[in-house]
């Protein structure tokens, strides 16, 4: 079994660097009809085989579907070994709808709590202030151990903040060696500086990253024999308070990212990939933050 390294807030909370998501098993946005769940099920017990423990869903996802495969696959574990992550929709930013979404989502897991529940994306037209207040119960009540948000910019994960009586812990984001918008806007540097995770998604651009060709990489590919896609992934965990997360769904490349984190590469490689990948786009073609 893999050893997956975790990294450690200065409060104490800790998290394996390399996290399982689970979009696209049992639909996208919505369930699709006469879904085979089996290879789902089969990908995420290979991914507990191969060490993995950290596993990231949300409501949205295939509408609840989601949520109910990982549950199911999981529930011959034990809970205290696993972190499981899920989302809030933008939607469902009320108070009561964070309540009896989170009560919704535990359901279908079949579990008591969540390790880290998640704001999916802001949304203007409900105030943080409500939605806070909702996250900072549910946590009172040991429905959540921790607070997070998707794809904010500084001034909202500020606000956001001076709302709630706990800590945020995380903030996911579109990030890789291409999509530096957490970069431009700084969104790295203010969650670095304020002991919050940043996690990473997408960190191979759907594959763009998995592939040869770019010379600065395939020089470290040698160097350190190891992949593309491994030094994409090591790139974003070699930085301070950043994690990531890959698809669960995709056996074949379980050990391949698995491989990706447990070793290091040299300070000066990372900073000559953060300098001189020739690719960088300073916005999301995916989701902006917001």
């Amino acid at each position: 079994m893999s050893n997956i390294p975790t990294k450690k807030l200065n409060n104490g909370f800790e998290m394996p660097v390399l996290g399982f998501g689970t979009w696209e098993m049992g639909g996208r946005f919505e369930r699709e009809d006469n879904y085979d769940e089996s290879n789902d099920i089969q990908a995420i017990k290979k991914t507990i085989e191969l060490g993995g423990s950290r596993f990231d869903t949300a409501e949205m996802y295939a509408k609840g579907y989601s949520e109910e495969i990982l549950g199911k696959a999981l529930n011959e574990y034990d809970r205290s070994k696993l972190f499981i992550t899920s989302k809030v929709t933008a939607t469902n930013l009320g108070y009561d709808s964070v309540i009896s979404s989170c009560k919704a989502s535990l359901a279908r897991l079949q579990m008591d709590y969540l390790d880290l529940y998640l704001i999916h994306a802001p949304n203007p037209d409900i105030p943080i202030e409500e939605t806070m207040r909702a996250f900072d119960y549910l946590k009172d009540q040991g429905l959540i151990k921790n607070i997070g948000v998707c794809n904010f910019n500084v001034e909202r994960l500020m606000e956001a903040q001076n709302q709630t009586k706990n800590k945020i812990v995380l903030n996911q984001v579109h990030y890789n060696l291409i999509f530096r918008e957490p970069i431009k806007k700084g969104v790295v540097e203010y969650c670095q500086n304020n002991d919050i995770f940043i996690e990473a998604w997408r960190p191979v651009q759907q594959g763009s990253l998995a592939k040869k060709g770019i010379d600065i990489v395939d020089k470290l590919c040698e160097k350190y024999n190891k992949t593309p896609a491994q030094i994409a992934i090591n790139w974003l965990v070699s930085q301070k308070n950043v994690i990531t997360l890959v698809k669960a769904s995709n056996i074949k490349h379980l050990e391949e990212d698995i491989g990706a984190v447990g070793w290091s590469m040299s300070d000066e490689d990372v900073l000559l990939l953060t300098n001189n990948y020739p690719i960088q786009l300073d916005r999301s073609n995916a989701v902006q933050l917001k």
